[in-house]
């Protein structure tokens, strides 16, 4: 029977590491969401009530009256769900007992959202007040004992203060307390005797949640080109900015830079860095952030650039006129453009003629030019960094016009209505008209002249017949005919003009004329409307001369 409540305690602690392990299956197991951040240190001080059954014995001694007390632990984990855990109990509020206790063992925790279920198998040292100790002389004296407790209970994370506070809603535990207060003498003056108590123990209170079980992720940092934001070329300012994460929001940070493109010197996170004296290439910044020397602590990144050459200028020209008389001038224009807008400088060069000007703008002048030729102007730009460009246009220098074409010019016209029985002679009423017709040949030796003869149409008498018809016809071709060589033979006999720049002709005028037309070299007579004289078959009449009086007679 002494060994009965040693039995009981096997099959409470059983129990207790069997809840222990099964909520740490559970924890194992559980989708339910877990705490972002479980604490690595819980310390919670609370009020407890003991509700024990036991009694000393062989003495009726009870200790049942020590119901209500202080608690306190301070449990560490090793990981989220399990670590170790010491426990006291003070019940000093019994009559003429109390207790005082200290465990220790292992706790399981399931980390919930805002709340955490736990369970904990402990033993420990147990100090109780009961019967008097036989020789001792001392009335209940407290004694050393052995205890042992499990259970479980869910605590609560209030949302202040990052969590770092907690309620325990509730501590529910089983005890078992055993201590030997010596060899029992009486049930009527207890003395001695020994406690094996069974009992439940609640509690609740506050908790503080310290440190963390899960490390602070480490620093990441990166670097990125932020300006400028297209291509770089030398002499730009390039701007790397590091950006860090997971950093402690506490502790002091660090920075530092170092390049491949020269010196920089930074102590913040942004570093500018000059390409001026850098060329075309590409370039590596390093930037290093710290907050310590432990690992996680610190982290590295790079961010690369590529320095580009400057684009050469481009240049257009153009002339306005393109074509000129020799003499004048032309605008010459140059359209240069740099892609960096680098600044430009002009200048022209021409193959004849002189050209003036050093903007975008130059006048070309022509004098001295030989007409009909093509000078070539040639545009030039060049930038600060002595990269040039080049383009040609042309300017036409026009010839002389050519002289006007030779026309034909009409004369005076003779007419023969005045004398009716001789109606194809030259008569005196001509000699005006010869006269001015001779001279206009004198005078331009190189014309030649053409006399056109004409006949108004014969009229057919009695009855019209084709044979009347064309004899009407040929009678008025061979006045028309007679009337121009006669014509001829008195500029040639009277004026002495040369017979071979002479030509004769019928026409159609359908009067007694003769028509005459100067014919300068070089010109066309419209052969329209006339007919060549065969002069073998027409015979000239000469003109006889009137005496010298009638020359004037009207």
């Amino acid at each position: 029977m002494p060994y009965r409540p040693f039995r009981n305690i096997g099959r409470y602690l059983l129990a207790a590491c069997a809840v222990s392990f099964g909520v740490a299956s559970v924890s194992a197991q559980s989708s339910l969401p877990s705490a972002p951040n479980p604490s690595r240190i819980d310390i919670f001080v609370g009020y407890s009530y003991d509700g024990g059954h036991g009694a000393v014995l062989p003495s009726s001694y009870t200790m049942s009256s020590v119901d209500y007390g202080a608690v306190g632990s301070t449990a560490y984990y090793v990981n989220r769900y399990f670590g170790g855990e010491i426990l006291s109990f003070i019940n000093p509020n019994g009559t003429n007992d109390g207790f005082y206790a200290g465990y220790a063992g292992p706790i399981v925790r399931l980390p919930l959202d805002h709340y955490t279920l736990f369970a904990h198998a402990l033993a420990g040292g147990v100090r109780g007040g009961g019967p008097n100790t036989p020789g001792s002389g001392e009335e209940n004296p407290y004694t050393w004992g052995s205890g042992l407790m499990a259970g479980g209970g869910m605590d609560y994370d209030l949302p202040w203060f990052h969590h770092m506070f907690g309620i325990r809603l509730f501590e529910a535990d089983y005890r078992y307390t055993h201590i030997d207060f010596g060899p029992g003498i009486s049930d009527m003056q207890p003395l001695g005797g020994r406690l094996n108590q069974n009992a439940a123990e609640l509690s609740s209170g506050l908790l503080l949640h310290l440190g963390s079980v899960i490390p602070p992720p480490p620093v990441a940092y990166a670097c990125a080109v932020t300006a400028p934001t297209g291509t770089i070329y030398p002499g730009d300012v390039v701007t790397v900015t590091g950006t860090a994460t997971d950093l402690q929001p506490k502790k002091p940070v660090t920075y530092s830079w170092s390049s491949d493109a020269g010196t920089v010197s930074s102590d913040s996170a942004v570093v500018s860095i000059d390409t001026k004296a850098l060329s075309a290439g590409s370039y590596t910044v390093k930037g290093h952030v710290s907050q310590g020397v432990k690992p996680g602590r610190f982290a590295d990144c790079s961010a690369a650039f590529t320095v580009t050459a400057f684009q050469p200028p481009t240049v257009s020209c153009s002339a306005n006129p393109t074509t000129v008389n020799a003499g004048d001038p032309s605008i010459i224009t140059a359209a240069g453009v740099s892609p960096q807008n680098r600044p430009l400088t002009y200048s022209y060069s021409a193959t004849a003629g002189t050209i003036s000007g050093n903007t975008a703008s130059a006048t070309l002048s022509t004098a001295g030019a030989a007409p009909g030729t093509t000078i070539s102007v040639t545009c030039n730009v060049v930038d600060d960094k002595g990269q040039t460009a080049s383009a040609q246009t042309s300017v036409s220098i026009n010839n002389p016009p050519p002289p006007p074409a030779p026309v034909t010019s009409a004369l005076c016209t003779i007419t023969f209505d005045k004398d009716t029985k001789r109606p194809t002679r030259v008569d005196n009423e001509a000699k005006a008209c010869l006269d001015d017709i001779a001279l206009s040949a004198q005078h331009d030796t190189t014309a030649k002249l053409a006399i056109v003869g004409n006949a108004a149409p014969v009229k057919v008498v009695g009855r019209s017949t084709p044979a009347k018809e064309k004899k009407a016809a040929d009678w008025t071709a061979k006045e028309a005919a007679e009337r121009a060589v006669n014509t001829k033979e008195y500029l040639v006999t009277e004026k002495g003009l040369d017979a071979s720049i002479i030509s004769v002709y019928t026409g159609t005028a359908g009067t007694n004329t003769v028509s005459t037309t100067l014919i300068p070299a070089g010109a066309t007579l419209d052969s329209t409307g006339i007919t060549p004289v065969d002069e073998t078959a027409v015979k000239a009449v000469p003109r006889k001369a009137l005496p010298e009086k009638h020359h004037h007679k009207k």
